[in-house]
């Protein structure tokens, strides 16, 4: 810190500094990007992403949101790859390197196997004619005009760019291959965005875990099944087994209200007609959503003929910590 210069006055300077090396990226996304864009799409097997110190930090991230987003990609130790780990290597690999200076040892060290092996290499580099930059198949200019540190020493605004650029690189390449939300949703089964993205399919009672009646069956035998399945409720289908109707605590508190002799009624009699009902590959969130639209506590889960597929319950959306 400058003594003229405030705890806050620096800390907004490095945000400015970042910020710019990163807009200063955009125009250099031309050809050079297309074709390693291209290389990645075009890898059978996987992308290998190398650096040492500070920017081997950014080479994790950068491995960690290509695995996400449907690129299987490794991060490999450059000095543990010069003793023994080039294995991991094969000829129909992408290593994606980083290097600010392009010159690093441990890096320039591997280009010559890279070659041996017959792996493509992209680097991303402050330096467009550095020794890893002429060794590439493709080569992107991450460079900037200062780093963030006061010192001009610490790998700050570098280090930014270059995550920066591996994003690009991840999110261009993932539209390029059509990755879908259902696809991200597998791929992070235990996290929060995975449950945001989790299908209906994936939470329903289904088979003989759905409660259902026919429209003729006795009160008695209704009872009987919606309370063997614990759901509160239960579908009514007609003699082609298509859903006509539901029947829930609510129907039945309201009933007794009214109605003499519950236990004379049938299903059909006694059902609500044309329930709410949804789809088995809609999102669980937008279950959860037509559920507190409607005040309903369960959904049905009807196919395009009607049939019934399942039941979705708010408590499996609890369960799920979806709510």
């Amino acid at each position: 810190m400058t003594d003229t210069m405030t705890g806050l006055e620096l800390a907004r300077k490095v945000l400015r500094i970042e910020a710019a090396a990163i807009l200063a990226l955009v125009d250099r996304v031309n050809g050079d990007f297309e074709r390693a864009v291209q290389l990645l799409f075009d890898c059978r097997g996987r992308v290998i992403v190398t650096g040492m110190g500070k920017s081997g930090l950014i080479c994790r991230k950068i491995a960690a949101t290509f695995s996400s987003t449907g690129t299987s990609a490794w991060f490999l130790h450059p000095a543990e790859a010069i003793h023994g780990d080039l294995g991991a290597i094969r000829d129909d690999d992408v290593v994606l390197a980083v290097s600010y200076s392009g010159e690093t040892e441990e890096l320039i060290r591997l280009l010559e196997s890279i070659r041996r092996i017959g792996a493509r290499l992209i680097a991303l580099t402050g330096d467009p004619s550095s020794t890893l930059a002429r060794a590439a198949d493709v080569t992107l200019d991450c460079g900037i005009r200062k780093e963030a540190c006061p010192m001009n020493l610490v790998p700050t605004a570098s280090t930014t760019a270059a995550l920066a650029m591996g994003d690009a690189l991840a999110m261009t390449l993932l539209v390029r291959k059509g990755f879908r939300e259902d696809q991200f949703a597998s791929l992070h089964p235990g996290g929060k965005l995975g449950r945001r993205l989790m299908r209906v399919e994936h939470v329903m009672h289904a088979g003989d875990a759905a409660p259902v009646v026919r429209t003729a069956t006795r009160m008695a035998d209704v009872f009987h099944e919606m309370s063997s399945k614990r759901l509160g409720m239960t579908c009514v289908v007609d003699d082609d087994r298509r859903l006509v109707g539901v029947f829930t605590d609510g129907d039945l508190r309201r009933l007794f209200s009214r109605v003499p002799n519950v236990l004379a009624l049938t299903a059909g009699e006694a059902m609500t007609p044309r329930p709410i009902t949804i789809a088995r590959d809609l999102l669980a969130v937008e279950a959860l959503k037509i559920m507190e639209t409607h005040k309903i506590t369960a959904v049905v889960v009807v196919d395009a003929e009607r049939f019934v597929e399942g039941v979705v319950h708010l408590h499996d959306l609890w369960r799920t910590q979806m709510v």
